[in-house]
């Protein structure tokens, strides 16, 4: 499966074992989502449980808030993570809060996903890696994963899970991994052992990252689609980088980065959101704050610039090959 089959499995597959699943958002009925990720789902199951909403994320929230508290467990679609931020205060002031507000009395099992991130050319309001706002929300649970097998589990996860769950889909890698070339053909998930995704239910842990590339000399952290360009710039780079796919943000896996830059004595982050105030930051800190001693270089960070998304700078924007290579050598021979 590539990406959208896996996350498509894994709503089906949710649906079917749990009556209270309801997918809804612009869209995602009918014509099965702007990138066809819910493609097949109201056929199947129906009008009441896959249904197409108005063009307002306030109100998708919203009312997906109300059905969680009523004892659902909705799925509502942002179709592009840029247009989540008419639905910030449903979810910061509302879903993040509803369980220590009503002491436990009501909870929000929702799982809001949305694609996320730029490399298709999708311009200023369709490329937004908006992560970092979430990830200072308590209450908010944050999941990004980089795979189809990981995109399958975790949603499942996600969606069993009680508190809400924001699950931002990379989609520069629906189709396939990416290794930064925007000149280059577009790479498919066939014959990527990550792409053997198991058609039934299984789930990837929340909270657990995974070691994408095992190595001695330098800790990586990424996710998403920064992960496979990591992987193809470290492999042309010869060098020995232990690559760490984060998967969730929050809950953080705070004993693998520890472990990880403990055992390589360097640290390099890579994502595509803004620098200034992006999880990187939070990422940076903690390093330093429980692996000081053990650090032998300072910590680089690549990331997107702190401009508005550019759309005719998209690959200049885009953390690639040559910003991240440049990254390798500074932090290797300090």
């Amino acid at each position: 499966m590539n990406m959208i089959q896996a996350i498509n499995s894994a709503l089906e597959v949710m649906m079917a074992r749990d009556p209270d699943v309801i997918v809804m958002g612009e869209d995602v009925g009918y014509f099965g989502g702007v990138f066809r990720a819910t493609a097949g789902l109201q056929k199947k199951f129906g009008k009441t449980r896959v249904f197409d909403t108005p063009i307002t994320e306030t109100g998708i929230v919203g009312v997906a808030i109300g059905m969680g508290a009523y004892g659902l467990r909705p799925v509502p679609e942002i179709q592009f993570a840029d247009y989540i931020y008419p639905a910030l205060d449903q979810l910061v002031s509302e879903a993040a809060r509803l369980r220590y507000r009503s002491n436990g009395d009501f909870t929000a099992p929702i799982t809001v996903r949305s694609p996320f991130g730029g490399g298709i050319f999708g311009g200023q309001t369709h490329s937004q890696s908006p992560e970092g706002i979430f990830t200072h929300v308590s209450g908010i649970k944050t999941v990004i994963p980089s795979t189809p097998y990981d995109a399958k589990g975790l949603l499942i996860a996600a969606i069993e899970d009680n508190d809400p769950v924001l699950f931002f889909e990379p989609k520069r890698i629906y189709n396939g991994p990416f290794d930064g070339h925007w000149d280059r053909p577009a790479k498919s998930w066939a014959g990527h052992p990550a792409a053997t995704v198991p058609t039934g239910y299984y789930r990837v842990p929340l909270g657990k990252a995974a070691v994408a590339r095992a190595g001695e000399a330098l800790t990586i952290l990424a996710y998403g689609t920064m992960v496979h360009v990591c992987q193809s710039v470290v492999e042309e780079a010869g060098i020995d980088a232990e690559i760490l796919d984060l998967r969730t943000l929050v809950p953080l896996d705070i004993e693998a980065i520890e472990a990880s830059v403990k055992k390589t004595g360097r640290c390099m982050i890579v994502h595509e959101a803004t620098r200034t105030s992006g999880f990187g930051a939070e990422l940076s800190a903690l390093v330093q704050e429980r692996c000081f001693y053990h650090l032998e270089a300072p910590i680089e960070r690549v990331t997107g610039f702190d401009t508005p998304y550019p759309h005719s700078l998209e690959w200049a924007y885009f953390p690639g090959p040559v910003r991240i290579g440049e990254a390798l050598k500074k932090v290797m021979r300090t």
